[in-house]
């Protein structure tokens, strides 16, 4: 399994975002209960949201991406992606 870091920067458009968050929430907390995602959430200033993914690999997220509301929705303006080397400390459950 591997890691993945991955900020996501909305679109200016406040509407598209208000009108996809809660389809992007329940998708993500389908992902946190099956032990992909490990954490997210919105910086404080809602310009950006983070996650922690933990996956079989890039094409795994890169498919988890793709199907995300946000991306569906045209509200990921930009992402980036760093697989990340947990070397201490834990993550959730996962």
């Amino acid at each position: 399994m591997a890691w993945f870091a991955v900020e996501t920067t909305y679109t200016d458009d406040v509407d598209k975002l208000a009108t996809s968050r809660p389809k992007h929430r329940e998708y993500l907390q389908a992902l946190v209960a099956n032990g992909k995602v490990a954490a997210a959430g919105p910086w404080t200033d809602d310009s950006a949201g983070f996650a922690i993914y933990r996956v079989a690999d890039r094409a795994e997220l890169d498919k988890l991406l793709a199907a995300d509301p946000y991306t569906v929705d045209g509200v990921a303006a930009a992402r980036t992606v760093h697989e990340w080397k947990l070397v201490m400390g834990s993550v959730g459950a996962a």
